[in-house]
């Protein structure tokens, strides 16, 4: 009687059946480009949770301090894209394009968080553009900063306060000051409150500040000066300038801020075909000092003969994230692991100079369609 009163048991489901534990478990796939649309093939139910817009913000913050680096802009053309990725992961070059008014005269700054952060000259503004979402935020600079924009190099640096929503743009410049003494200046905004905050600077003896985009590490930014590097502690709001390691560098040698495997400030000098990679360590009494970690032979590992092949390796750009460097060799241009692995790739007949690595997630919050890369790496996707 007692069993005959038993209620039937239901099917037992299973986690995958439930969308929360489910968007909890694709959450956690590879930020490659392939992935989400790999995931969208299987079913309409997860094509629904992998397009929804809140999902994708999710995917690329829970990734966003391992990003891949999808590829490059140049930085002295109309910033076209080129991706470093091979299929399915490789996205089009035209699918990041900057829509511009006509007439703007920009220099691009640098590239961090999925952010790209231009400088409109003529405007006075700042324009940060997210390539993958589309989104442009026009900021005007500083009276102060925009008063000397004229007469002097301005760098910046872009970065993500807080999450995947609001950013920070930092300016930075060298100049003189009232007493005909040479300062470096900088000055920070928040998207956040909508405000610049105050000028800070301090008292340099470098001419200006190099073109090459900003290193971070940790809680602080850093600028090549032609002598020295600008550190900018974004904690304590304070400038201070440090030396590079190696002081005797000939015209003829190449060298750029980096940062150290394990982490930390590091510094790469390239000499002819030899790159010495050097780490700043800080010992028990908290004094800082360089120390070389490595040396690489490029020649031998670029399979170069530096006899029969006319023009000096040159450094073109950082990605801070994966720790790669991009080497230009007439038209040639290499991309190179700085791990202890060493892995390079390289990528024939360009005519880039300068280039900004955009490291970031592929994953829009616009739908499906945004994301999508192209027929025939979906149907490389749904063989695979």
């Amino acid at each position: 009687m007692a069993a005959s009163l038993r209620r039937p048991h239901s099917p037992a489901t299973g986690p995958l059946d439930d969308d929360d534990l489910l968007r909890e478990v694709l959450l956690r796939l590879p930020p490659q480009p392939s992935s989400l649309p790999r995931v969208s093939a299987v079913c309409k139910r997860w094509r629904h949770l992998v397009s929804d817009a809140g999902f994708c913000r999710r995917f690329r913050f829970h990734h966003r301090r391992n990003p891949p680096l999808l590829g490059f802009f140049d930085r002295h053309q109309h910033l076209p894209f080129l991706p470093t990725l091979e299929a399915p992961n490789r996205v089009p070059p035209g699918r990041f394009s900057l829509q511009r008014d006509d007439g703007d005269r920009f220099l691009s700054l640098g590239c961090r968080h999925g952010l790209l952060l231009i400088f409109l000259i003529k405007r006075l503004q700042v324009l940060v553009w997210d390539p993958v979402t589309g989104d442009q935020h026009r900021v005007a600079i500083p009276p102060e900063i925009a008063a000397r924009a004229e007469k002097t190099v301005i760098s910046g640096a872009v970065f993500r306060a807080s999450g995947d929503v609001h950013f920070q743009v930092v300016l930075v410049m060298a100049a003189g000051d009232y007493n005909n003494r040479r300062r470096a200046f900088a000055c920070a905004y928040s998207s956040e409150t909508g405000l610049w905050g105050d000028l800070i600077s301090t008292l340099i003896t470098s001419e200006e500040l190099c073109t090459d985009a900003a290193v971070m590490v940790g809680n602080s930014l850093y600028w090549l000066l032609d002598v020295g590097i600008l550190e900018l502690d974004l904690e304590r709001q304070s400038l201070a300038v440090i030396q590079v390691p190696v002081l005797d560098i000939s015209v003829h040698d190449d060298f750029t801020i980096t940062r150290a495997e394990g982490g930390g400030l590091g510094f790469l000098l390239l000499s002819d075909f030899t790159a010495q990679l050097w780490n700043r360590k800080t010992d028990c009494n908290g004094v800082a000092a360089w120390v070389l970690a490595r040396t690489i032979e490029l020649d031998k590992l670029l399979s170069l003969n530096p006899e029969e092949e006319r023009g000096p390796l040159r450094i073109i750009g950082f990605a801070e994230c994966n720790n790669v460097v991009f080497m230009r060799k007439v038209s040639d241009i290499f991309m190179i692991q700085l791990d202890s692995l060493l892995q390079f790739k390289k990528f024939p007949q360009t005519n880039i100079m300068f280039c900004q690595p955009f490291e970031s997630v592929y994953a829009s919050g616009k739908g499906y369609p945004s994301f999508t890369i192209a027929s025939q790496d979906l149907q490389s996707f749904q063989k695979s």
